[in-house]
């Protein structure tokens, strides 16, 4: 299934072509699935199995594959894309590794002219014999950072059904808190609908058609950790519940997650939560073209600071999302990438304090000409003091 037609992904391989040419490179071999399907429209079910795209000048390109895949490249229409060469190996590991059995047969054709690759792990990188020189190449990694009108739109799409899940969970966490519903329990019951959502209006070739939907629920002294992991226990009145939902759909990412407080809200919950959105509110208004990413992830954490919870920030503000769900440019330290209309990040302001409660909520953002558009609508709609469980 494909939800970006064939015109789109033509469309990139002209693209790539372009850059190519304006970096005097002879061709360049995407390794990367993300790449890959970016270009062709075809997309790798992962596995040990080295696939390919060579994208070459006077409109050569070719797919290498292993014969397993055969029928699924078929299926995915890849000459629809502009690729006429499929070219088949039978298994891996081989008597020759796939990836220079590739490169013998582009350099075939191609001469000892520099080619470029955007990714060679150091085990296959030295392991191989090319006949002339390889040059790392993030080309197709900063084409893929400005979104088209294509990919902003399933980007969207992904960021209602992340809402959805959030609205479900909302729904139903009260009385599942009340009959004794663990953290597991709870993450079944919003993660079910959402993706039987996905099922129904994108069809039942959903996840291999690169969409779906992954999240977590952790409560209480689990919140404090930023990557904590749904279990048994079950949440009790007085604890923060955290839910994180990320979806994809035709492959493209989005994000959407709350902390809501179980019970009534102890101490210096509901001003956490007050914090997290004046966090969110600051990366929104900084996130703009021209400035770099370091500048919004400061501007953002800063907003927190002056809430006085400084000491208890323990990640960036944000990172970019498309076919993957985490990939560069990053909203951190260090990053000093220029901002440019068609990115998109998440916003993830965070407070965990360990041993005793976590906060963090999640939007997308979308880079536009006049700043950041948020596609999602979840916590706009939800203020703080409405994400408390009243039990």
């Amino acid at each position: 299934m494909r939800l970006l037609g064939a015109d789109f992904h033509r469309g990139r391989i002209a693209a790539i072509r372009e850059r190519l040419d304006e970096q005097g490179l002879a061709g360049i071999l995407l390794l990367n699935a993300s790449d890959v399907y970016y270009a062709s429209g075809y997309l790798p079910i992962p596995s040990e199995r080295p696939i390919g795209l060579y994208i070459g000048p006077n409109e050569r390109s070719v797919l290498y594959i292993p014969l397993l895949e055969q029928e699924n490249v078929q299926a995915a229409g890849v000459d629809e894309a502009g690729i006429h060469d499929v070219r088949v190996y039978f298994e891996y590991p081989g008597e020759q590794h796939p990836v220079q059995w590739m490169l013998d047969d582009i350099r075939a054709h191609q001469g000892s002219a520099a080619l470029a690759v955007d990714q060679l792990e150091w085990g296959v990188h030295s392991r191989l014999s090319p006949a002339g020189a390889l040059v790392s190449s993030d080309l197709v990694e900063r084409m893929r950072w400005i979104k088209t009108a294509e990919e902003i739109a399933l980007t969207e799409r992904a960021a209602r059904y992340a809402d959805f899940c959030l609205e479900t969970l909302l729904g139903l966490a009260a009385e599942r808190i009340r009959a004794g519903a663990s953290e597991l329990d709870l993450r079944r019951a919003c993660l079910g609908p959402t993706a039987a959502k996905l099922r129904e209006e994108i069809g039942e070739q959903f996840i291999l058609g690169g969409s779906a939907v992954v999240g977590t629920v952790h409560s209480g002294p689990q919140a404090a950790l930023p990557h904590g992991a749904p279990g048994e226990r079950r949440p009790q009145p007085g604890d923060t519940l955290i839910a994180g939902i990320g979806v994809s759909v035709a492959g493209y990412h989005a994000e959407s997650g709350a902390t809501f407080i179980v019970g009534a809200p102890p101490g210096d919950a509901l001003r956490c939560l007050q914090a997290a959105a004046a966090c969110n509110d600051a990366a929104v208004a900084a996130l703009r073209p021209g400035v770099t990413c370091a500048s919004v992830n400061e501007a953002a954490l800063g907003a927190l600071r002056e809430y006085g919870y400084g000491d208890f920030i323990r990640h960036r503000i944000g990172h970019g999302m498309g076919l993957d769900g985490h990939e560069s440019p990053w909203l951190a330290p260090g990053d000093a990438t220029i901002v440019q209309a068609g990115m998109v990040f998440s916003n993830e302001p965070g407070i965990y304090r360990p041993g005793v409660d976590g906060y963090r909520t999640i939007n997308s953002m979308i880079v536009t000409e006049a700043g950041a558009l948020v596609p999602n609508r979840f916590l706009a709609a939800h203020p703080p003091e409405a994400r408390v469980i009243a039990l």
